[in-house]
């Protein structure tokens, strides 16, 4: 599987509960923090659901 390196960009104040756990649970608790991680479809579905909190990028 390919690697992707997710970094937050925007903050999950005044987000809904389940985006603030989707975020959590790919790893991220910081503004500006970056995580790398496999490209599974799991992964996948979950930055679907929050990529205006997110960046990503192919590594």
């Amino acid at each position: 599987m390919a690697k992707i390196k997710i970094t937050q960009v925007k903050s999950v104040i005044d987000r809904s509960e389940r985006q603030k756990r989707t975020v959590q649970a790919l790893g991220l608790s910081k503004l500006n923090q970056s995580v790398e991680v496999e490209a599974t479809p799991q992964i996948i579905g979950m930055i679907r659901k929050v990529n205006h909190l997110v960046a990503i990028e192919a590594i």
